[in-house]
């Protein structure tokens, strides 16, 4: 399995940018489809953003989509997360995730970063 650690999180205004990283170690980067997830106080972890093992083909969820931006670095294990325009909605622990081509699932989690946008 794939060993993963976020950071880049913390304090934000609203209409503020961060980005998050999330680094890889382990078995071949290149091998997962990458996602990120987060998880507000009080509610159930939710989808933000997949990409692709090579990068090409990226997916969001609507409340994210045209703020955020998912990318990879396979010659570094890196996976990113470019949130800008932020809202205190958005305020939550995002953990980033990899599937293994083929599988369905997403079955190596990080650690999580807490994000917080105040108003």
């Amino acid at each position: 399995q794939v060993q993963l650690v976020e950071s880049g999180g913390g304090l934000v205004q609203a209409g503020g940018s961060l980005r998050l990283s999330c680094a890889a170690s382990g078995r071949t980067f290149g091998s997962y489809t990458m996602g990120w997830f987060r998880q507000a106080p009080g509610k159930e972890r939710e989808f933000v953003a997949t990409i692709n093992w090579i990068g090409s083909s990226t997916y969001y969820a609507d409340s994210v989509k045209g703020r955020f931006t998912i990318s990879r670095d396979n010659t570094k294990n890196m996976l990113y997360l470019q949130m800008n325009s932020l809202k205190p909605e958005d305020t939550a622990v995002y953990y980033c995730a990899a599937s293994i081509i083929g599988d369905q699932n997403f079955r190596s989690w990080g650690q999580g970063t807490q994000v917080t946008v105040s108003s």
